[in-house]
C-alpha cells in the first residue's frame, strides 16, 4: 500500500466517514441484486412523505431538489412501504415523531397482509426492522417508522407462508438489519424473484435476523455511486433515504 493511500484510509477512518453507504451489486442463486449498505453510526437515514405543501414527494428528484433549497443532497433512496391511490402509507407511518397511520396489525388482502408484516424503525444512530407484534409489546421509541409486508425473514426464519417454488415473481425491493441495529441493507433485485428466494437472499446471503418486504413490480432504487436513478411512470409514497450536507 502507497503512502497515499495508507493516509486517505487514516484520514478517512479519523473523519468517521470510512464506513458510509455503498451500494454495489450482488448475486446470489443465479439472481442479481442491487445492496445500500448503510452505517447508522456515519449516515443520517430518514423517512419522507409530504412536501411543505402537503403533497407526496414521489419522486427522487423532487425530494432531492427540495433538500437542496436546504443545502443538503440525497444519497441512496428507495421506496419504502405499500400505499395507497393517493399515496398515504397502508400501514404505520411515522416520520420525525408525527404519526400519519397507525399501526396495523390485523390479516388482509394483498401482501401487507400476509402476516406476519413489520415495521423498520430508526432511532438515533440505530435502524431495526421488527415483526409488528414485537413492535408493539417492546414499543421502541423510534423518531420515524414505515410498515410494510410481509416480513421477509424473523428472527433468522424465512416467513412460514413463502414457497421454495412459489410463482408469483416481481422484481422486489427490501430491506433488513443487523442484530445491533447499526447497519442497513436495502435490496432490489434486478431480476424478477419469488418471497423465498428474495428472503433467501437476505438470511442466506446478507446473514441478517430480520428483514422486512417493501414492495415489488414498482420498486425503486436511486444510487448516486451506481449512476442509477429509476424515475417511474407514477409518483412514491414513502420513500427513504440517506441525507448529506452539501
Amino acid at each position: 500500500m502507497t503512502r497515499l493511500l495508507v493516509l486517505a484510509v487514516l484520514l478517512g477512518l479519523a473523519s468517521g466517514k470510512a464506513s458510509a453507504e455503498t451500494c454495489r451489486a450482488e448475486t446470489f442463486k443465479n439472481i442479481s441484486y442491487t445492496v445500500c449498505e448503510v452505517d447508522l453510526k456515519t449516515d443520517q437515514l430518514a423517512l419522507f412523505l409530504y412536501a411543505p405543501d402537503g403533497s407526496p414527494f414521489g419522486y427522487f428528484n423532487t425530494l432531492q431538489n427540495a433538500l437542496k433549497a436546504q443545502g443538503k443532497s440525497l444519497g441512496f433512496a428507495m421506496n419504502a412501504g405499500m400505499y395507497h391511490d393517493d399515496r398515504a402509507p397502508v400501514g404505520y407511518y411515522l416520520e420525525n415523531g408525527k404519526e400519519f397511520q397507525r399501526v396495523i396489525n390485523s390479516d388482509g388482502p394483498g401482501n401487507f397482509g400476509l402476516l406476519p408484516n413489520g415495521v423498520l424503525c430508526l432511532r438515533p444512530a440505530r435502524a431495526d426492522v421488527m415483526e409488528t407484534e414485537r413492535f408493539l409489546r417492546e414499543a421502541p421509541d423510534c423518531t420515524s417508522a414505515t410498515q410494510s409486508g410481509p416480513m421477509l425473514v424473523i428472527d433468522g426464519k424465512l416467513h412460514p407462508k413463502f414457497l421454495k417454488d412459489g410463482t408469483s415473481k416481481y422484481v422486489r425491493n427490501g430491506v433488513g438489519t443487523s442484530e445491533d441495529g447499526k447497519r442497513a441493507y436495502f435490496a432490489i433485485s434486478d431480476q424478477v424473484v419469488n418471497f423465498y428466494d428474495f428472503g433467501a437472499f437476505f438470511r442466506d446471503h446478507l446473514n441478517l435476523p430480520n428483514a422486512l418486504y417493501f414492495d415489488g413490480n414498482i420498486s425503486r432504487l436511486r444510487a448516486p455511486d451506481l449512476a442509477r436513478n429509476d424515475l417511474g411512470f407514477s409518483p412514491l409514497g414513502p420513500i427513504i433515504g440517506v441525507v448529506k450536507d452539501q
